[in-house]
């Protein structure tokens, strides 16, 4: 295929260098710094750079920024893009897009297929983007009223670029989940260093502080427009969170050592079921 990778930051980066590791497929790269879209190309992560006009020769495209910033691709160049191709974006939100890149594929002639790659790293851009980001990875669809063809092509896809698990479900779905398996540890992490310990911690701190701390290394700018644009399913988890730290700080403050203890156990026990 022609792949048109849009936004080479460290997701559609990643996307560009494990393709052209991975498959034979023809690489297009389009970036908004045509500095970025260069450099790609020079260290062969692309075959071409890009601009709107090359989105006329791509099979699948694939929408690696902010997800307004998605939306507001498309519905400049939508028109550019051949009838029956793939567009498909990496967000990490799908509720709030998903509808708006349905129509546009309709407007336009294209085919949507929501996707989310579950991977990244603490630092961005194209420098830190890395061709096994997603060995083993997991690769969400959501296929927003696509056929199965469709659908099954882009698992084919990731799965030839190293993804291991391939999940399927809904945008409800997703956003429900993405808000406790990735928003809420960014919230807590912040939340954790905020700490006026924090500062200090060198010296006292071993695996539980790197692990507790290790995604407060946010893109803030990015993690906001995540989170507002999420905000019901993930306010709902953080008043989750909410209230069992309070219950264990009540049972802390209160010394009660049976309801402590209680509470610790229920958290053990959930961990060890899971078998992780």
């Amino acid at each position: 295929m022609n792949i048109a990778v849009i936004g080479l930051g460290i997701i559609g980066g990643s996307f560009c260098k494990a393709i052209k590791k991975y498959t034979d497929h023809y690489v297009i790269g389009i970036n908004r710094t045509p500095e970025t879209a260069q450099k790609a190309f020079e260290v062969g992560a692309i075959d071409e750079v890009g601009t709107h006009e090359s989105l006329g020769k791509a099979d699948l495209v694939i929408l690696a920024m902010y997800p307004q910033a998605d939306i507001e691709y498309i519905e400049k160049n939508g028109s550019y893009i051949k009838k029956g191709a793939i567009v498909t974006d990496a967000s990490g939100i799908k509720r709030a897009i998903c509808p708006q890149l349905k129509e546009l594929a309709q407007k336009y002639g294209f085919v949507f297929v929501g996707s989310h790659p579950m991977a990244g790293k603490e630092k961005n851009g194209f420098d830190v983007s890395d061709s096994e980001l997603y060995k083993g990875a997991s690769f969400i669809i959501t296929p927003c009223g696509a056929e199965q063809g469709y659908v099954d092509l882009l698992a084919d896809f990731a799965k030839s670029i190293g993804f291991g698990i391939i999940k399927i479900t809904t945008p409800e779905e997703h956003d429900r989940m993405i808000a406790f398996t990735s928003q809420l540890p960014h919230v807590l992490a912040c939340a954790y260093v905020l700490s006026p310990c924090c500062p200090n911690h060198k010296g006292f701190s071993a695996g539980s502080y790197r692990d507790v701390s290790r995604v407060a290394n946010i893109n803030s700018k990015l993690w906001s427009e995540l989170f507002l644009e999420n905000k019901e399913p993930l306010v709902k988890e953080l008043d989750i969170l909410v209230e069992n730290i309070t219950n264990i700080s009540n049972a802390i403050k209160s010394e009660n050592k049976e309801e402590l203890t209680k509470l610790l156990e229920q958290g053990h026990k959930v961990k060890e079921s899971l078998g992780e």
